[in-house]
């Protein structure tokens, strides 16, 4: 059973084969599995619940919200489709104005702090509700915007970086008001009764850091600690989840306490699989790009790559890094389909 795989590799008791999650935004693939269409607005959210069950995920990525969590910024979007004409309308605009007004903002004043036994029966209905809705598969808990999440989305890149550099005490104090309400989330999704704890953060840029390490381990990785430590006393594992290659900060995230690591291509496989594979959960680095643009023989030369490192693993899963967008050919999709099915049995 695919829910007693993912179980398996999550508590590193290795399953008869590589296990598999996918995050995945392309319409035609969902269709030809489930032949439900995502863009039809009556079909989107079963579309998304069928795809898990025939593509037979092991494990279901998502993370669980403050309950009317705002996000004060639009940053754009990017739209890409083939046969659709495709719009999209945001009449959010940024309220800030100058690196001043950053430093001025009180997270905790403007966004507040939910009660915690409110938040402990929600995060309970929304997770069971979750779990029942694709029961053949593990699906942790989680939490998107934790630390360095927030102020990208609240500020925009360009009063985030200006602020934090401007002055680094007075943002700090900004950087511990987003850090009071996602403790909120945490402590009350300790409670919520998963085993697993998906820690979403886009803490790096595709080449890596955004700022000089010493800043993280000043602070990010201790708000960190702060943030697992309820999850670690209820005996939830944390899955850590970024963007972009953050190699280089592999072993602090796992002397913080992570227990796993979900990653792109930029991150280092094999660093991750030589340092961690045998006490570590380890998800992804499958290369989009090679699904993309390859041929046939690349793809499943890709996706031999991953075996070849995760094989011996017990907590690895295949996953394609970042997600499948629209864009990557539903053949290719196929061929990648088709390679893990044949690659990952042990």
């Amino acid at each position: 059973m695919s829910f007693e795989r993912g179980w398996q590799a999550l508590h590193l008791d290795m399953p008869d084969r590589i296990p598999h999650t996918e995050y995945v935004s392309h319409p035609d693939w969902v269709k030809r599995l489930t032949g439900l269409d995502p863009r039809v607005p009556d079909e989107a959210a079963e579309a998304s619940l069928a795809l898990v069950r025939e593509w037979d995920y092991d494990l279901r990525w998502g993370t669980m919200s403050l309950p009317g969590q705002p996000r004060l910024t639009h940053m754009g979007t990017a739209i890409w489709s083939e046969a659709i004409e495709a719009s999209f309308h945001d009449n959010r605009v940024c309220p800030f104005e100058t690196p001043e007004d950053v430093l001025n903002f009180d997270p905790v004043e403007v966004i507040g702090l939910q009660d915690h036994d409110e938040l402990v029966e929600y995060y309970k209905t929304t997770w069971r509700n979750m779990q029942d809705q694709t029961p053949t598969c593990v699906v942790p808990a989680g939490y998107y915007n934790t630390v360095f999440t927030w102020p990208i989305l609240t500020f925009g890149w360009d009063l985030f970086l200006l602020a934090a550099a401007l002055d680094e005490e007075r943002f700090d104090r900004v950087m511990e008001g987003f850090f009071e309400i996602s403790l909120t989330a945490y402590t009350a999704q300790a409670e919520c009764g998963a085993d697993f704890f998906i820690c979403h953060d886009d803490f790096v840029w595709t080449a890596g850091a955004v700022f000089h390490p010493h800043w993280y381990d000043k602070y990010i990785f201790p708000r960190y600690r702060k943030l697992w430590a309820p999850l670690k006393e209820a005996g939830m594992r944390i899955l850590f989840c970024s963007d972009g290659g953050y190699t280089e900060f592999i072993d602090d995230l796992a002397d913080a306490g992570a227990d796993g690591f979900m990653f792109e291509p930029m991150t280092d496989l094999e660093y991750v699989v030589e340092r961690y594979g045998q006490t570590h959960v380890i998800v992804g680095n499958v290369d989009c790009r090679i699904l993309t643009f390859g041929t046939p023989d690349e793809i499943r030369a890709e996706v031999q790559r991953c075996v070849d490192l995760g094989r011996d693993c017990p907590g690895y899963f295949f996953s394609v890094g970042n997600h499948i967008p629209y864009n990557v050919p539903i053949d290719n999709v196929q061929v990648y389909a088709d390679a893990i099915d044949e690659l990952g049995r042990r």
